[in-house]
């Protein structure tokens, strides 16, 4: 295995973009100096599934995996049983599951989405007994959106009222944006929507303040919601169409560079590319630029970002790779070998140096999650894709 690190970077160049302006700039390659860390990997599951999550399944003061069809009971992640998930032309029935306690009962029970079927349901935790028998879990509807053509969903909790909304996000343009909030009792929970927008998705997906003022926004592939200072149930979501890109599930918005203005990280989900667009000051009429820096474009299908701090030092990296067939190869660079990397970020040159995982075997699918899966204090990560649902344990730099 390879710990190879390296910022990808490339000549200067100008781009318009739609609405929004980019400046385009990379500065010439640098080696990184910073020791990469060791991983352990194992495979648990190889199938169509890219959805997975980590919870305390069975409450037993440790950290399981749920991925599709099974959960996986650590410390030694044997799988058992969940629930049935049917194939659709290369793919698992499941654009995404979070673990989450539906019926307030203190066990996390999982919620999870599809590509074309438009209804939600949740799946009851069985507990001990249940869990101890392998029992499959109690599939409840929860809402059927009447909408189909799902990329993906969030999870978030947008109005910061304890309660996470369901964000879904469509593959196709000009169709309405719907975010979709927890309403009825306990015992009969149900969703009820929210039309965010009449036309402006597309794929992509990110949940942040991308204008500074304090309220979580809505990214999608054709721009950005301004969420109104009402509450999000008010009409008055402004639509900014700053961009058009088939962007990752999720995107992020960070604060990369600490300058005060939140910037967006982007992976092309279908294509090569992976990129940071720096948020620069406005235009004196009001318009949002972006400088947009290439971080690598080696492989394709950086369809999944994630953030956590790996190695310890306070500071966040950035986690993505190869969405292994995430168009069943037909995407380019499709046929490729999966590959998985962090990418830690270096401050006096503006740039994010590569640290590999893994290159020939790890891919993503739709999610990637991260916890102490072994109680050693580290963080490690959990992938699904259609390279195989692993474990990948963080054993800590490779020279200590």
């Amino acid at each position: 295995m390879s710990n190879t690190m390296y910022a990808i970077a490339f000549p200067r160049c100008i781009v318009a973009l739609c609405v929004g302006l980019f400046v385009c700039s990379q500065p010439e390659r640098s080696v990184a100096a910073e020791p990469s860390l060791d991983w352990s990997i194992q495979l648990l599951a190889v199938d169509t599934n890219e959805g997975v999550d980590l919870a305390d399944v069975n409450q037993d003061g440790k950290l399981d995996v749920i991925a599709g069809r099974n959960w996986y009971a650590g410390p030694d992640f044997v799988p058992r049983p969940l629930r049935v998930i049917q194939d659709w032309s290369g793919y698992a029935e499941n654009n995404g599951e979070f673990a989450y306690d539906i019926n307030q009962d203190g066990w996390p029970d999982v919620v999870s989405g599809s590509f074309l079927p438009t209804t939600v349901h949740w799946y009851e935790n069985p507990q001990t007994e249940g869990l101890r028998l392998g029992q499959m879990w109690k599939q409840h509807l929860l809402v059927d959106t009447e909408q189909s053509s799902n990329e993906g969903v969030e999870f978030s909790d947008l109005d910061a009222d304890g309660s996470p909304e369901w964000i879904v996000n469509s593959w196709q343009k000009n169709v309405p944006m719907y975010v979709w909030k927890f309403s009825g009792t306990e015992s009969d929970r149900t969703m009820t929507p929210i039309q965010i927008g009449p036309s402006g998705n597309g794929h992509g997906l990110a949940i942040g303040d991308v204008n500074d003022d304090g309220r979580a926004d809505i990214v999608v592939g054709q721009g950005w919601y301004e969420a109104p200072a009402e509450g999000i149930a008010r009409a008055g979501w402004t639509f900014h169409p700053d961009w058009d890109v088939q962007g990752s599930l999720p995107m992020l918005v960070v604060d990369v560079n600490q300058d005060g203005r939140n910037d967006l990280i982007v992976g092309l989900g279908h294509d090569f590319g992976l990129h940071w667009w720096q948020q620069l000051a406005p235009t004196e009429e009001g318009t949002r630029r972006y400088e947009k820096h290439l971080i690598d474009d080696s492989y394709s299908q950086p369809h999944c970002l994630h953030f956590a701090d790996l190695d310890g030092d306070g500071d966040q990296e950035l986690i993505t790779g190869k969405r292994y067939y995430g168009h069943n190869g037909s995407d380019p660079g499709g046929q490729s070998p999966p590959c998985l990397y962090y990418y830690s970020w270096n401050a006096p040159d503006m740039t994010f140096e590569r640290h590999t995982i893994d290159e020939g075997h790890v891919g993503t699918g739709l999610q990637i999650r991260t916890g102490d899966l072994n109680d050693d204090g580290r963080t490690d990560i959990a992938v699904a894709g259609k390279s195989g649902t692993y474990v990948i344990l963080n054993r800590g730099p490779v020279d200590q």
